[in-house]
Parts: structure tokens; sequence; C-alpha cells
């Protein structure tokens, strides 16, 4: 048997997105000798959001749509620590967690993703945010249930935020509570379902096709619009817009432009107006040992939405540019599309799909949405079997940020590009 490699090089992935979880399928099959990585994140699992509107549609179940971590940890050889980041120190190189020592880092790349900027008025129990989506699946579920218990009993609900994800919020949680009415022989006039909106009109930055189909559609359904409203305040369960329009809600769900965490800043890391960790062409942030991936990234020459479809692309592009790192070899550069295809699920196993300036609809796309997402995930659960020597150490526990050579995973490193080790 070979000799193990000793840790020299210790890689922090600080995050569960996409981008990182890519990144962790492909390290698993091409690693680097001598480099430790950990994978430090909130959770076990990571939700996909691709996924979001199926789920809260009733055409997914929780497995379908998340990532174990642990598994896919445990794959790479990788080090999973589930906590919190709640700071950065990098003149010593470390991540400030919220309840277990720091952890240091020799590379770091940042992939936390976002959450909605919401207002300091907004206080309520009845509150749900659509990021981030772990969290809001799980509120989500125990909404469902509760209104399972008891759907005799009428219900309102608000969205705030008429983008392409409010919108499909909106109609997907239309279709997934009339079904649960339906079922119970209750009608479906126990939902009321408001959509608040500050601009003047739904998507503006999708075409008006797109615009003009998405809100003739909610207007059939009934959902009640109301644009050039900005929510100020929720108390005892009434929404109190700047305009003064009051609009009573049991279940106010929060869809609007996302933010970053302040400490990312704080640390001395270059950030855009909103937060957000600002890097080059390479994913690189202004620090030269750390990257940004994800939602939690701007790139500083190619700015684009904070959509999904972002964060999976830049996942290989970040895997070689670690691995170059690591091997002090240059970087290479990536340049995501300008255009990209969007699908907004309506809910009724249809979609409305925009490229561009073009839009159309029809009752064929959601299946091919469902094709390319299930594919994705099988990514995730058909992973190449790897003989380890070792397992991955998945605690909450203190431990080293360096493993020792006997627990470093040997593996092949050719059966996943089907080339020679």
């Amino acid at each position: 048997m070979k000799q193990a490699e000793p840790i020299v090089q210790n890689l922090l992935l600080l995050g569960g997105g996409h981008s990182h979880a890519i990144a962790l399928r492909m390290w698993g099959m091409n690693p680097v000798p001598g480099v430790q990585v950990t994978l430090l994140t909130e959770a076990g699992e990571a939700a996909y959001s691709g996924m979001l509107p199926g789920h809260v549609a009733g055409f997914y179940n929780h497995e379908d749509c998340h990532i174990d971590l642990h598994r896919l940890a445990q794959f790479a050889g990788a080090q999973l620590y589930l906590d919190r980041a709640v700071g950065l120190d990098l003149d010593n190189q470390r991540v400030i967690c919220a309840n277990r020592p720091p952890v240091a880092f020799d590379w770091l790349s940042i992939d936390t993703g976002s959450t909605p900027k919401i207002p300091d008025g907004l206080h309520d129990p009845s509150f749900l945010a659509a990021k981030p989506v772990r969290r809001f699946l799980e509120q989500w579920d125990q909404l469902v249930a509760a209104i399972a218990q008891n759907p005799a009993q009428p219900i309102t609900i608000a969205i705030v935020g008429g983008g392409a994800g409010g919108v499909e919020l909106a109609l997907t949680t239309q279709h997934r509570i009339h079904e649960i009415l339906q079922r119970a022989g209750q009608p479906r006039e126990n939902l009321t379902l408001h959509l608040f909106q500050r601009e003047a009109e739904l998507m503006p930055q999708h075409s008006s096709w797109v615009r003009d189909r998405c809100r003739q559609l909610l207007t059939q359904r009934q959902v009640q619009l109301h644009f050039k409203e900005s929510v100020a305040t929720v108390k005892l369960g009434k929404i109190h817009c700047e305009s003064g329009l009051t609009v009573e809600c049991d279940r106010l769900i929060w869809v609007t432009q996302a933010t970053a965490p302040d400490w990312l800043g704080q640390a001395g890391l270059e950030v855009d107006r909103e937060g957000f960790v600002l890097v080059d062409d390479t994913l690189r942030s202004s620090h030269p040992r750390v990257f940004a991936v994800g939602d939690v990234a701007t790139m500083a020459n190619h700015p684009r939405p904070k959509a999904g479809v972002f964060a999976v692309r830049q996942g290989k592009p970040l895997f070689e540019n670690l691995h170059r790192s690591l091997q002090n070899q240059p970087l290479k550069p990536f340049r995501p599309q300008k255009r990209y295809l969007s699908l907004i699920g309506t809910g009724d196993g249809s979609a409305i799909a925009t490229w561009g300036r073009f839009g159309w609809t029809s009752p064929l796309l959601w299946p091919a949405k469902d094709w390319i997402d299930r594919a994705f995930m099988r990514r995730f659960s058909d992973l190449p079997a790897m003989e380890t020597e070792g397992e991955s150490h998945n605690s909450n526990e203190p431990q080293s940020s360096a493993a020792s050579p006997s627990n470093f995973a040997l593996r092949c490193s050719g059966c996943g590009a089907k080339v020679g080790s």
C-alpha cells in the first residue's frame, strides 16, 4: 500500500451552497495529495434552490431536494464541522464560529448564500423568509401540516416581493393549499393570497410578454396584487405599508432583494454596496487566499442576478482554481453567460420560460425542468464508489486543523475523469 501524504495545507470550504457541493464531488474524484479539506456549514444537508417551487407545490418530498453533506464530505475525504460562522480573522487566517473554536485555514472559499433584506420593523411570529432555502422549507412544511390539520380554518397569506421568486411562490403556494382544501372537502375561498410589489409592475427585469403573462395568471387565480406598496412593519398579524395600507394576514413570506452578513466587509474583504464579496474573474476576493462563489459573491467585471444557475456554473471553475492555487499554478478566468433560461413554475404542472426578451409557456416545460433537476441531484446520490483508509470527521467537537497521515483518504484519481490515474 502506498504511503499516505502528510497534510501540509488546509482548505476550508465555508458554507454548503451549490458551488461547494459540486466542488466537493469533483474533489472526491481528483484530490490534491497533502491537502486536508474541511467543510464548515450550519447543517448536515443543503437544499437545492431549483426544486424549492416544486417542493412548495407538493411535487417533491424532503429527500428529493436536499443534498446529504455528511455523505458528500465523506466521499471527498473532508472533515465536516456543523456550526455557524460569525466572523473572519484574515490576519490569522481563521473563521470565527458561534459555538466551536475558530477554524484555521491556508485557503478559504466562501459559499454561505444570502438572506432577504428585512426591515427592522418586521418582528412577528407569522414571518417566513424565502432564504436560507433549508430553513424556509422547514417552516413551510410546518405550515402545510398545520393547514392540513385544520383545513376548515380560513387563512390569509401575504407574499412580499414581486420578482420571479415571489410570483412563483404565489402560484405554487396557492396550488398546494388548494389541493389540501379540496381533499378535505373545503372551499378554495378558505385561502386568501396577497402579493406586494414595491415597483409599478411585476418582474421588471423580465420581458414584457412574461410580465403580462404572469400578471394575467395571478389575476385569473384571484391573487390580490398590491403595486407600489412597501411593507414597513408587521404587528399582531397586520401588515402596515408606507402608504398607510393595512392588510391582515396569518402568514407573511418575504421574497425580496437579498443581502450578505456584515462580518464579511468588517473582516476587510472588499464588498459591493449590498455587502456581497467582490471577486475577480478567477472567483478570488481581494484577499489572495480567499475565494467566494454563489449568492454571497459578486463578480466585479460580470455582475449577475442572485440566481442558482450561476452558483451551479461556478462549481467547476471554483474547483479548478482551488486545485491550481494549492499547486502554485496560474488561475483560469471564468466568464458567466449573459443570458440564461429561466423557468417559472405555475404550480399546476406547467411553466413559463424566459430567455432574454423572449418568453413562452407550455405544459412540456415543467417535465423538462423536473428531468434536469432530478439529474442534477442524482450526481450527489449516485456517488462513485471509492475505497478509503479512513473516514471524514463529522462532528461539532474541536479537532485539530491538520489531520494525521493515517487519516488521509487515498483515492483513485482516474475514474471520475475517465482517464488513467
